[in-house]
């Protein structure tokens, strides 16, 4: 599900869990702009294991796809359980994710109250 207030970061990829299960990624979305801590979204074609948001082989490959378009940080955590979908994954991404989620369009409403 995308809105006109979400940025695309990636289209459609293949993304394999722990299992060896194959998983149909349709897109990883951020909002166009928050306070700080960016939630990334990551929507799935199919339904999708409740628990896959911890499973950290998929994970891994979800950041991997965002490095190969040039993000250059730490790795994500997982964000709060209750966001979890069964088409949907939320991850926490590191404030070392914000200059990338910039270039990309995002806004960070925090720096409106920022003192200079």
């Amino acid at each position: 599900m995308t809105t006109d207030t979400d940025i695309e970061l990636s289209g459609p990829f293949k993304a394999v869990d722990s299992t060896g299960r194959s998983h149909d990624v349709k897109a990883i979305r951020i909002f166009d702009e928050g306070y700080g801590i960016i939630d990334v979204y990551v929507d799935f074609a199919n339904p999708v294991d409740g628990g896959l948001y911890k499973d950290t082989v998929l994970v891994k490959q979800i950041i991997d796809r965002l490095r190969a378009l040039g993000y250059n940080g730490p790795d994500f955590e997982h964000s709060d359980p209750g966001l979890q979908d069964r088409q949907l994954i939320v991850l926490e991404a590191p404030e070392e994710f914000a200059p990338f989620a910039k270039s990309r369009g995002w806004k960070n409403l925090a720096e409106e109250f920022d003192e200079e």
